[in-house]
């Protein structure tokens, strides 16, 4: 069992007022975002929030990995997301510490494993994802042996987690050019994380769970992305069994997510949806049109990619 004695805050003091979410995102965090001034179409000076971007180097022991851009919130769950999906941190490793220095902008991830991926680190994949997502090795390693839970998803649950997921107050809200990536179960969104990457977002949300050791078989994973195939990966990864998008689909992500078995849906606006993998877990159990609301859920900001 993955274990972790030091450096992450206990998930239950993070608990939010937000319709019993765990984690919300902080858009009063001043340190997230900045004021700049411009000019708009008719010339008018105006002040806007706009997302800060910073690096962040993980280490894993001794060894530095990779340094990320991200908006800096939950870095310690960043880095153990991240190796975890890297298939870099095993699930019976013990994390003895986590380091995080502010001034310095690394995370140093310590195990009672000795560690190194020398060899791994020479093959990198540019993924497709926002703020240069990265990939180590086989992206497609342990997928063939991967077996996600056969759980079920009422097509009502989707409906009422598009309306709460799109009522809570984000960045993205606030200042736009942001990814968010929920972690849900059943009808109840409970933690929510945005980066200025969808991969980076779904890498916290991977670290929260080991750090709180939450199952991940009766899980849907929202994201407001594209689901391409890093996403399915990660998803598959991190043993979830439903992903589900605003946004549309790549045919290598449809692909794989039918050679693993998960439940990708996609293009959910409204009373509508599109499921091109894993169908066989939904359960229609509401006519959409009796949904009140459903077709007021678009955000006025529009669509993200």
């Amino acid at each position: 069992m993955f274990g972790c004695t030091d450096g992450v805050q206990s998930p239950v003091n993070q608990k939010s007022s937000v319709d019993q979410y765990i984690i919300t995102p902080n858009a009063e965090n001043p340190r997230l975002t900045s004021i700049v001034q411009g000019k708009d179409h008719k010339g008018v000076l105006q002040e806007i929030h706009v997302i800060e971007e910073r690096p962040l180097t993980i280490f894993l022991n001794a060894e530095e990995i990779v340094t990320a851009m991200t908006i800096g919130d939950y870095p310690e769950f960043l880095a153990l997301g991240f190796l975890r999906n890297q298939g870099m941190l095993h699930a019976g490793d013990d994390v003895t510490k986590i380091d995080y220095d502010e001034e310095l902008e690394t995370v140093v991830v310590r195990t009672s494993r000795q560690t190194n991926y020398e060899d791994k680190l020479l093959k990198k994949t540019r993924t497709s994802g926002c703020a240069v997502g990265t990939v180590f090795g086989d992206m497609m390693e342990g997928l063939e042996s991967l077996k996600l839970a056969s759980s079920e998803v009422k097509t009502s649950w989707l409906y009422e987690l598009a309306s709460k997921i799109n009522k809570t107050p984000s960045l993205y809200l606030s200042a736009g050019a942001i990814h968010g990536t929920v972690l849900c179960q059943q009808n109840q969104p409970l933690v929510y994380m945005e980066d200025v990457g969808r991969h980076n977002a779904v890498d916290k949300i991977a670290g929260w769970m080991l750090s709180a050791t939450v199952s991940p078989d009766d899980k849907i994973l929202y994201t407001t992305g594209r689901l391409t195939s890093e996403m399915v990966i990660k998803t598959a990864n991190m043993g979830i069994p439903v992903l589900a998008s605003r946004s549309g689909f790549t045919a290598w992500g449809v692909t794989i997510a039918r050679q693993v078995g998960l439940t990708l849906i996609g293009r959910m606006r409204g009373e509508r949806f599109i499921c091109l993998a894993g169908e066989d877990r939904l359960n229609w159990d509401m006519d959409p049109t009796s949904f009140k609301g459903a077709s007021k859920q678009a955000r006025s900001k529009g669509g993200r990619s």
